[in-house]
């Protein structure tokens, strides 16, 4: 090699003070500093083949692992400060929040109100009777108030928790009608709320509260000076616990529906804090628009429309019913903080902040005013095509447009990465060969880091299950990040420090930098393509992910060819980076402050560490994505590998131990144990009419994973000798199912007990048997008993159920084959007559169908029996054990 040749090959492979040659020789000390080349463009092969340590390179690790960071740490704490910023001080509102407050009180104050209780059909009746006339008395003269209680009956059937029927009958609502005085109002708005509650629970957030904010806003509007365009039409529902009966009974019965165009749904999943806009539609984008005009303290995000719709949450609100059986566009919201009490004894009003009442109030006031005071109730039906994208920014303001523009804009990015990418792509080939491979090679080895990643928590995951630690993070949820959030982000690193170090031996660090940031920006777009074509307006998280940081890197570009990865570029590129993170970090909150508390009422068959794990690998993979090129920019990574793998190891061993306790009692922050126990009497009848078994006893069940394996220590005779097992002949494994859950619970105690004998026991009947000229046979039944009964069948081998009197006909099986009937009536109702049609078509000695019926005692003095009272007494005071009695009996025809 000629000198020339040998100086140029040296100052292509120099590495901080040192150089090699061309053939690879030991390296030569670098006597002085040479003059720099002109940079390559990073899609030349020059850049390929200088080694790491060119201008610029180098970043401490130490002060690069803790930028990062603290980087987080800033931006979540930006995020927690607007998410506690509830309502804007001194900001005059017409809605007096101490009065909604007492409204409140006096509604808890009754206690637990289950449909068809003295407390749910007369004192809370009464009570909102007695406000709602005083407010009529108070109201503006231009105003008229009109107040119906409705007691309607009827059926239907739903797709929620595996499909089952459901009917109700002489339940209660409430509905008042505020109009302007002349008449003349044709269309109105709906606002709806529920009083009852679910048993045992004094339910303050699901959904008193709701129903104290509707009496306020009721009686604002009503003394307002303001006269009324609309109508605005309040329902006070007593039957949403029960599977949403009161609001199809309205819906479908009421006259006054008839004008309703549009409606507003307040529910809760948990207590206080902000009310998130969490569905809306279908479709009528005005009425999110009419959200984004009017509302005060705005929270509102498309996501949670997708995700909620999705089915992955198993619960649903009255949204379903209005949508579903009214075809009426509206808003649903929900208080989601704190769902650890949610449907508990906990549930209390004390709970709930003024503050957050306040903002509710104004909010719901706000848009119920807006849509009653303009004509845009009568010009609905213009604009009723058409799905929006909506997202509050950190509860500033809200950003709302149509999802046709949401897919041009979507479309105008992904070109923008196309030219971006293509730029470099279609150079002359000897200029791109390297960056193809690199870049191709780049892509695998993250997609593998990701991959890898999600299989390290997992599994670390799935051994805590086994082992019998699920829910250590339930009440300490910093574990859950210390344990897979670690690992997950340790796996990533360690993945990429290796393809650094063997993979990428000859290439520059601000080579890598710039491919690994490419490498991202084509995975976002690509889940931008993927989402736009899926048409889910939730694409508009991947066009922030894509649109910023490419303006970011365009206006960083010349700086970083100049001088490299330095503090200037560091700072702009975190500053470009900061709209992404930042409503990264507000939607990883949503999500956590939903889904955690749900894993620990998801039952037994879902095992809560696999389904938190794979969120958070999920959650580090989308944070580490624009992050990955520094893993490259760094000298090194071994400090924060033995940092990461040391806080997980020994968190590991720690959760291994038993040192964090899923459970907590303290009434500042209560994270309850949820148990059933059902005292009840089964009784099975065989073909003949005899009783071929029956049996007493408490049935447990435990609404999460771990089953009994805490309680046993303070109760031994619940234990695995006492498990429950499956009656296979009957119809849901011959239990007593108050829901159709038994697909989510699987693990069932069953503690021998005497025999329950309610003072009004059910009755159950066939009144006749009738043979069709169609070859089918129709069984008609009587049952009487108290508010809550289920009815369950299963028809034999050669038989099938072809019609009965229950919702519109067409017999709805529930998982597992199954039919489910729940039924609840109110006070003063008649003896339930119903019938079923069997079409035989091979008879079988053992019959054609089984059914049976379970009575449920949840309020009265039939609920309680002296020995499941002396079995709560037992449970630890970190437990919420809802306790009732109830009755099983099973026929065979």
């Amino acid at each position: 090699m000629d000198r020339v040749s040998e100086s140029a090959a040296v100052r292509r492979h120099r590495v901080g003070g040192e150089r090699r040659d061309g053939a690879g020789a030991p390296p030569l000390a670098e006597r002085e500093p040479l003059a720099p080349e002109p940079e390559a463009d990073a899609a030349g092969g020059g850049a390929r083949t200088r080694k790491r340590g060119a201008a610029g390179s180098g970043l401490s690790e130490a002060r690069a692992a803790l930028g990062l960071a603290l980087y987080l740490l800033a931006l979540r704490a930006l995020v927690q400060l607007s998410l506690q910023q509830l309502v804007l001080r001194g900001a005059a509102s017409a809605f007096d929040a101490r009065r909604a407050r007492d409204y409140l009180e006096h509604i808890t104050s009754i206690g637990p109100r289950t449909t068809g209780s003295p407390e749910n059909e007369i004192l809370t009746v009464r009570y909102l009777l007695e406000q709602i006339k005083l407010i009529e008395i108070q109201s503006n003269s231009l105003h008229r108030v009109l107040v119906d209680v409705q007691r309607p009956t009827g059926s239907f059937s739903i797709n929620f928790l595996g499909g089952f029927t459901s009917y109700y009958d002489n339940i209660t609502n409430v509905v008042v009608k505020l109009e302007p005085a002349a008449g003349g109002a044709q269309h109105a708005v709906l606002a709806n709320c529920h009083f009852d509650s679910v048993p045992n629970s004094p339910g303050a957030s699901d959904d008193a509260v709701s129903c104290a904010v509707m009496l306020e806003v009721l009686r604002v509007l009503s003394t307002s000076s303001e006269a009324l365009q609309q109508a605005v039409i309040f329902l006070f529902n007593g039957a949403e616990e029960n599977v949403l009966q009161a609001s199809h009974g309205f819906i479908t019965q009421h006259p006054w529906t008839t004008s309703i165009r549009a409606f507003i749904n307040l529910e809760a999943a948990g207590v206080g804090g902000k009310e998130l806009v969490f569905q809306t539609g279908p479709e009528n984008p005005w009425l999110v628009q009419a959200y984004v005009s009017a509302a005060k303290h705005p929270f509102a995000s498309v996501v949670a429309q997708e995700v909620f719709q999705s089915g992955i949450i198993p619960s649903d609100t009255d949204f379903r019913i209005y949508r579903d059986f009214g075809n009426i566009p509206g808003i649903d919201l929900a208080f989601i903080e704190n769902g650890y009490i949610y449907h508990t004894k906990y549930d209390t009003s004390d709970r709930i902040l003024t503050d957050s009442i306040q903002r509710a109030g104004d909010n719901i006031l706000s848009v119920l005013k807006y849509l009653a005071t303009s004509d845009i109730l009568a010009s609905s039906s213009k604009y009723q095509h058409g799905n929006m994208v909506f997202f509050d920014v950190l509860g500033l303001f809200v950003i709302a447009y149509p999802s046709r523009v949401g897919s041009i804009i979507n479309c105008m990015v992904v070109m923008a990465v196309i030219l971006y990418l293509g730029n470099k792509l279609l150079q002359p080939k000897h200029k791109t060969a390297n960056y193809i491979k690199d870049f191709f090679c780049g892509l695998g080895i993250t997609l593998i880091g990701w991959f890898m990643s999600l299989v390290t928590v997992l599994i670390i995951a799935v051994f805590i299950s086994l082992i019998g630690q699920s829910l250590s993070w339930y009440n300490h949820f910093y574990v859950s990040v210390c344990l897979y959030g670690t690992a997950a982000v340790a796996k990533i690193i360690f993945i990429h420090s290796l393809a650094k170090r063997f993979y990428y031996v000859n290439a520059s660090d601000q080579y890598l930098g710039e491919v690994f940031f490419d490498i991202s920006l084509f995975v976002h777009c690509g889940f931008l393509i993927a989402l736009t074509y899926q048409g889910l307006c939730s694409a508009f998280i991947s066009a922030i992910w894509v649109a910023f940081p490419l303006l970011t890197k365009l206006c960083v570009h010349k700086d970083f060819k100049q001088h490299g990865a330095q503090g200037k570029f560091v700072a702009i590129y975190l500053l470009g980076m900061f709209i992404p993170y930042t409503y990264a970090l507000y939607l990883i909150w949503a999500v956590f402050e939903m889904f955690t508390p749900i894993l620990g009422r998801s039952g037994s068959e879902i095992p809560p560490d696999v389904v938190l794990a794979s969120i958070l690998a999920g959650c580090t993979m989308v944070l580490s994505s624009y992050f990955i090129n520094f893993i490259y920019l760094v000298k090194g990574t071994k400090k924060t590998l033995i940092t990461l793998t040391v806080v997980c190891t020994v968190t590991f061993l720690l959760v291994c131990c038993g040192t964090f306790f899923p459970y907590s009692s303290n009434l500042a922050s209560p994270k309850p144990k949820r148990v059933f126990l059902q005292h009840m009497t089964r009784t099975f009848h065989g073909l003949d009419g005899d009783i071929v078994k029956q049996d007493s006893g408490i049935w447990i069940n435990g609404f999460d994973y771990t089953g009994m394996s805490h309680i046993t220590p303070h109760i031994p005779e619940i234990n695995d000798t006492i498990r429950a097992h499956c009656e296979e002949n009957a119809p849901l494994c011959g239990f007593p199912w108050y829901l159709p859950v038994h697909f989510l619970i699987r693990k069932n105690w069953y503690l021998p007990a005497p025999e329950v004998s309610p003072r009004d026991p059910p009755q159950f009947r066939i009144l006749s048997r009738e043979k069709t000229s169609w070859d089918s046979v129709k069984l008609t039944f009587e049952a009487t008993g108290p508010s809550h009964m289920s009815f369950y069948i299963r028809t034999h081998k050669g038989s099938t159920l072809s019609q009965w009197s229950l919702g519109n006909g067409t017999p709805v099986t529930s998982k597992g084959g199954d039919y489910f009937v729940f039924y609840s009536h109110g006070l003063q109702a008649p003896a339930w007559r119903f019938w079923i049609e069997v079409q035989v078509l091979e008879e079988q000695p053992e019959g054609m169908v089984t059914v049976a019926i379970a009575a449920h005692y949840f309020s009265g003095v039939n609920k309680r029996s002296s020995q499941v009272d002396a079995l709560k007494e037992k449970f630890p005071d970190w437990t919420f054990p809802s306790a009732w009695v109830c009755t099983y009996n099973l026929f065979v025809f």
